[in-house]
């Protein structure tokens, strides 16, 4: 029952792509394997892991169509029968494997029999009656939502040219996406995907998935080609987006912004506080930073900024996180810590400095500290060489050498909340936490105290270096929790912070002094999300989808970077097709050009966050938000 993998071209071309990888040089993947990781990459498109089942004729579907195939709903019945209640990863390989890829010519063939003038153009009118009279019919919604495409349609005509070559190209380019995604995340390198596991060094070849008893019993009853029917292939792409819609943004280089965040005149005269954090980048992209309250005594004028801290003490030579974009959320806490009301974010820019100035009454508020994470990324460059932590004298004694005696001096900076050169326990737990995940007690500091160079009750610079060497010796010179701290940290073999990036926050106030306190240190929280699907609404240019009016795509644009927020007021969960491929000099959080998301009904989520790859240069953001079927 097998077929040759080598047929499906689609995902057979990703081949030479996978073998590049470092861990697949010495054994290059079989074809086989490449079919397997490709119906991995599209089946953890749709569940968290391929040991999930599919439960639904539209889970179904949507799992096909990421691997490339347009099943129409005459092909997901056939699989899906009444007796049907699940289908597992190895059911769908199978699946993929019979049901072949819509090819370029198969969809020209299709739709050249309309085309009565052969200049690559279909009216609409003959488009509407071979989609709603003949063969498996549309409704007159999904004709006008392909008539309203945007990009294919003009003058009461579609451009099937046009629309084959970006379909081709987009399915092409989504599965090279993914595929991307599936080798640099580690958190899904670590998933056992159905009877196929990943990373096996003896390259044993993948067994051949055990089809369950619901496909068995249709193999020799049916042919699973659609031929004879030339619509097959063109009704279920076509039915992939039931409607879409675009934005174009042009943006200029940095070199000819205008600086809008000012200082106010007399700041010299205002009050002063600043904290200290940083945005730590974990395993599976996430992001997390120090969040903080703030007490603001009586109604003043605030002025408060957030920027990337400069470690480095060479002149001319900043720290390369500088780049890395920050704001701060600024909310308002009324009755309790879950009633957060968002009062403004630091959207004013004065080169690597965001900020904000306004009047601020009495009371509690939150700070939250975001980054896009378009610069705070995962380092894919491999490091050669690991840097050496600690060596003997010739009497034998154990020492940190200098490199990682700076290290840890630029942690103690980062660590040290507050900027008064010790630690106090409070400041400490926080790298605790972030370390090892435990929290250091009153009778453990105590000790600390009495065997480390303390000063006030809080820790010294030195008695901080004295504690790391202590851990040190405890391992007799073994360094390997020592990287454990430094890799939470953000740094790599090399001693080079690539993933993190501490910030500095200053507020000024003109009539009280304001108080600040770090309280969390957590990932994208409930509130942050929140905070910016409401400031995009506030700020941000909106457009509905076209015939469906209970969702709007938002996009508020800054000099720095863009935002989308998608808004479903529906009782309905959506999917929405985003498609960045056309876009110039342009990055996005999410590492993909094409991707989809999933938005609970009557509700908001952040979509995505664009910025340039290169700042000195004009980047246009070219983006079509599609709904899927």
């Amino acid at each position: 029952m097998a077929i040759n993998p080598g047929s499906d071209a689609a995902f057979s071309r990703q081949k030479s792509t996978l073998s590049e990888n470092p861990q697949t040089k010495k054994f290059p993947l079989t074809e086989e394997e490449v079919f397997y990781r490709n119906c991995r990459a599209a089946y953890l498109t749709v569940f968290k892991s391929s040991l999930e089942n599919i439960s639904s004729k539209d889970q179904l579907y949507l799992a096909l169509q990421y691997a490339g195939r347009n099943p129409s709903q005459k092909t997901i019945n056939k699989y899906w029968t009444s007796q049907t209640a699940k289908l597992n990863f190895d059911d769908f390989c199978i699946i993929v494997r019979k049901e072949k890829p819509t090819s370029k010519a198969e969809l020209l063939k299709s739709f050249k029999q309309l085309d009565v003038n052969d200049d690559g153009w279909i009216l609409h009118t003959d488009l509407c009656k071979l989609l709603t009279k003949r063969g498996e019919k549309m409704t007159q919604e999904e004709v006008n939502a392909i008539i309203n495409l945007a990009d294919v349609n003009a003058d009461g005509k579609f451009d099937y040219i046009k629309f084959c070559k970006l379909y081709m190209t987009t399915n092409e380019q989504f599965l090279r996406s993914i595929l991307e995604k599936l080798e640099v995340d580690s958190k899904l390198k670590r998933q056992q995907f159905g009877s196929h596991i990943e990373g096996s060094s003896e390259r044993d070849p993948s067994p051949v998935p055990k089809p369950s008893p619901r496909i068995v019993r249709k193999t020799n009853q049916e042919t699973f080609s659609n031929k004879g029917d030339t619509r097959s292939s063109l009704l279920p792409t076509a039915r992939k987006f039931k409607t879409s819609v675009s934005f174009t943004i042009t943006m200029g280089a940095n070199s000819n912004r205008n600086s809008t965040l000012t200082e106010p005149n007399s700041i010299k005269e205002w009050q002063c506080i600043q904290s200290k954090g940083c945005f730590f980048l974990e395993e599976d992209g996430e992001i997390i930073s120090h969040q903080y309250r703030m007490q603001i005594a009586q109604r003043s004028m605030v002025y408060l900024t957030i920027k990337p801290l400069n470690l480095s003490q060479v002149e001319g030579k900043p720290s390369s996180w500088l780049s890395v974009d920050t704001a701060l959320y600024i909310l308002k806490e009324n009755e309790s810590q879950a009633n957060l009301q968002l009062m403004c974010f630091t959207e004013l820019q004065n080169r690597e400095v965001f900020g904000w100035t306004g009047e601020l009454g009495p009371g509690i508020y939150w700070l939250i500290p975001s980054t896009t994470g378009c610069r705070l990324r995962k380092e894919r460059k491999p490091v050669t060489e690991e840097a050496q932590l600690v060596y003997r004298d010739e009497t034998g004694e154990l020492f940190l050498t200098k490199e990682f005696r700076s290290a840890l001096s630029d942690i103690f900076e980062v660590i040290d909340l507050d900027g008064n050169g010790l630690l106090s326990l409070e400041e400490y737990n926080f790298f605790e936490l972030r370390t090892s995940g435990e929290k250091c007690d009153e009778d453990a500091w105590a000790v600390c105290r009495e065997n480390f160079d303390t000063k006030k009750n809080e820790l010294t610079r030195r008695g901080f270096m004295d504690l790391n060497l202590m851990e040190a010796n405890d391992r007799e010179g073994d360094p390997r929790d020592l990287w454990v701290t430094l890799h939470s940290m953000g740094y790599n073999k090399a001693l080079e912070l690539t993933e993190a990036c501490p910030f500095v926050i200053d507020i000024y106030a003109n009539k009280c002094k304001p108080r600040i306190k770090a309280v969390h240190m957590e990932a994208c929280s409930r509130q942050l999300e929140k905070a910016i699907c409401k400031s995009v609404l506030n700020k941000g240019d909106a457009k509905v989808m076209d015939g469906y009016e209970h969702i709007i795509v938002h996009t508020y644009k800054c000099d720095t970077w863009i935002t989308s927020v998608i808004e479903n007021k529906s009782e309905n969960k959506v999917i929405i097709h985003i498609n960045n491929e056309l876009s110039k000099n342009c990055m996005n959080n999410r590492g993909l050009n094409i991707f989809a998301v999933e938005v609970a009904p009557k509700s908001t989520m952040v979509c995505q966050h664009v910025m340039p790859l290169n700042e000195r240069q004009e980047w246009i953001y070219y983006c079509v938000y599609s709904l899927m079927s």
